[in-house]
């Protein structure tokens, strides 16, 4: 009967490719779903099947393990237990397509992708059908659909996760407003980050980010923060915030870039060492020391979650000079906090010293 079943759904219009996961399917469109936190269908009898998830947005850094709370249950209560299906799927954001986590027939699993070896189901209670990531990446931001599946009945509800970390500005070493979209994303992905999303940028700004340059973000928009209005910033009749210059041409058009780092697992640190350096000798350096160059955002992030407090430049792995001031100080640049920057001198000099990266 059930081979019957599978034929007669094969043969249907449009099914033809559509996905079959450990013998069972399901549908890859979110819209097909319920968009609440599961209250809903009837079962039989007026049983219904509900899904909890937390509101709140979980946050937590790279590199770490989290878990995504999923719980369901029946109202009222049966008194058997019921063989149900579970999905898991991070949803379409800024353009990216959706992604399969993963799915689940009681022991059975498959995980997908990039988690794949990195996602398993917690089930340690019954109807616990909670998520667990280890190893975040950059890209594992986002928010995640755990949907449960008994028989023509489903239910589903939404995680929010959010990685901590740092937002920073970024220009190319030829200057001012010379990247478009996708170089964009190649060099925020060169200093260890990603392009940082709008609502990390306004996040940023809450905090006290005050940028006059414009520059890239996730969703190909192109915006900048502003605290203190002045004129060469879009005037001073405007009031403090993001401003935005709208969707620009991914290709075509060239800004700065918005990049977003997160805390590490790792340390930076300024290389004590007898004599300053070119760029070549700095790599040269760390790696006599067992460690790495650092990349701008792993210095963004040192500073910003480790308290790292230098007056001294360094080079970095992009060929910028920089260093982290975390307690302003006289003869140490201006009188608040930041990473400052000496843009991108001759790497032949030997001025300054080096940020190297040590992981631990």
């Amino acid at each position: 009967m059930g081979l019957l079943l599978l034929v007669a759904l094969l043969l249907l219009p449009g099914s033809y490719g559509l996905p079959f996961y450990n013998g069972f399917y399901y549908s890859n469109s979110a819209n097909d779903q319920n968009p609440g936190n599961g209250h809903g269908k009837d079962l039989l009898n007026g049983v219904k099947l509900v899904v909890e998830t937390p509101e709140e947005t979980l946050f937590t850094y790279q590199g770490a393990s989290v878990i995504l709370p999923c719980r369901y249950h029946y109202e009222p209560a049966l008194g058997s237990p019921r063989r149900v299906r579970i999905k898991w799927w991070k949803l379409s954001e800024n353009g990216a397509p959706e992604k399969d986590v993963l799915v689940a027939i009681g022991l059975r699993h498959r995980s997908f992708g990039d988690y794949q070896g990195r996602v398993h189901l917690r089930q340690e209670k019954e109807h616990d059908v909670s998520l667990e990531i280890q190893d975040l990446r950059l890209e594992d931001y986002g928010r995640y659909r755990c949907e449960v599946i008994d028989g023509l009945e489903d239910e589903s509800g939404l995680v929010e996760l959010e990685l901590r970390g740092v937002v920073f500005p970024y220009q190319s070493p030829n200057g001012r407003y010379r990247l478009n979209f996708h170089e964009g994303q190649q060099v925020c992905a060169e200093q260890g980050a990603v392009v940082a999303s709008f609502e990390q940028l306004f996040r940023a700004w809450e905090e006290g980010l005050d940028w006059c340059n414009a520059g890239w973000l996730q969703d190909a928009t192109v915006q900048y923060p502003i605290m203190l209005p002045r004129q060469p910033c879009g005037g001073t009749g405007l009031a403090p915030g993001v401003r935005s210059y709208g969707p620009r041409h991914r290709r075509l058009h060239r800004y700065d870039v918005f990049c977003f780092a997160t805390a590490l697992k790792g340390r930076v640190y300024y290389l004590e060492h007898p004599e300053k350096l070119t760029l070549t000798e700095a790599r040269e350096a760390c790696q006599e020391d067992e460690a790495t160059i650092a990349k701008v955002g792993q210095l963004f992030a040192a500073w910003k979650f480790h308290g790292l407090d230098r007056c001294d430049a360094g080079w970095l792995a992009d060929g910028s000079v920089r260093y982290p001031v975390v307690h302003p100080h006289p003869n140490c640049g201006p009188p608040e906090p930041g990473v400052r920057s000496f843009g991108f001198p001759d790497p032949q000099s030997r001025l300054y010293g080096v940020y190297c990266y040590r992981q631990h």
